[in-house]
């Protein structure tokens, strides 16, 4: 009895061993190339990270761009060309002009004249010169109460004593670096004595364009 109930027991099922990660890799690489038999058993596998070609779209994050920090850029406002300097005249002019050698073309004299009402008129008449095509005048301003009011002596060279120069001789000077006077003046030098001397200036007008 004993025995027949052994018979009838049914069999024992052997336990499945779950193969390791060593052992799939071992069994990919023995069966890579073998073509399984129909309806034979497959050893289970380990899961494998998703293809990229069965996945799904990957969606890749938009590279954030770098900040681009601005320079600040100076601009410095561009002048005006004005008018040239006054410069000095060649050697040989000057010269002539110093020994009286050169006749003036025309001729102001600002005798009776204010401070202003010089000015303006010095300015019409140099731009009317120069507009004619003259290039050397002469403008008589008076020698004030200078101490070389009398004196004959004679140089090229501008010799100035504010204390006791006229006011229109000193002037001169002055307006002849605006630039209004500048556009029609080139250079000035102080006149011969018997052109006037110390009290009367050569002013050498630009060519005109």
């Amino acid at each position: 009895m004993a025995k027949d109930q052994k018979q009838d027991a049914p069999p024992r099922r052997r336990r499945v061993r779950a193969l390791s990660e060593e052992e799939l890799k071992l069994w990919r690489v023995v069966t890579k190339d073998a073509t399984p038999l129909p309806g034979k058993h497959h050893p289970p596998e380990a899961e494998k990270p998703a293809d990229s070609a069965t996945a799904g779209p990957v969606v890749s994050k938009p590279k954030q761009k770098k900040p681009i920090h601005s320079v600040p850029v100076t601009v410095k406002p561009v002048k005006p060309a004005g008018p040239p300097p006054l410069a000095g005249l060649d050697r040989r002019t000057s010269q002539k002009l110093a020994r009286g050698q050169v006749e003036a073309e025309a001729r102001l004299d600002l005798h009776g004249h204010g401070r202003e009402e010089a000015r303006i008129a010095l300015l019409r008449f140099v731009s009317s010169c120069r507009a004619s095509g003259l290039r050397c005048v002469l403008v008589i301003t008076g020698k004030g109460e200078s101490p070389f009011s009398r004196h004959i002596l004679h140089s090229a060279r501008y010799h100035e004593a504010a204390e006791h120069s006229g006011i229109l001789r000193s002037a001169l000077p002055v307006w002849l670096e605006e630039a209004a006077f500048r556009a029609e003046v080139a250079s000035f030098q102080p006149a011969h004595p018997r052109h006037g001397g110390g009290g009367a200036f050569y002013l050498w007008l630009r060519k005109r364009k």
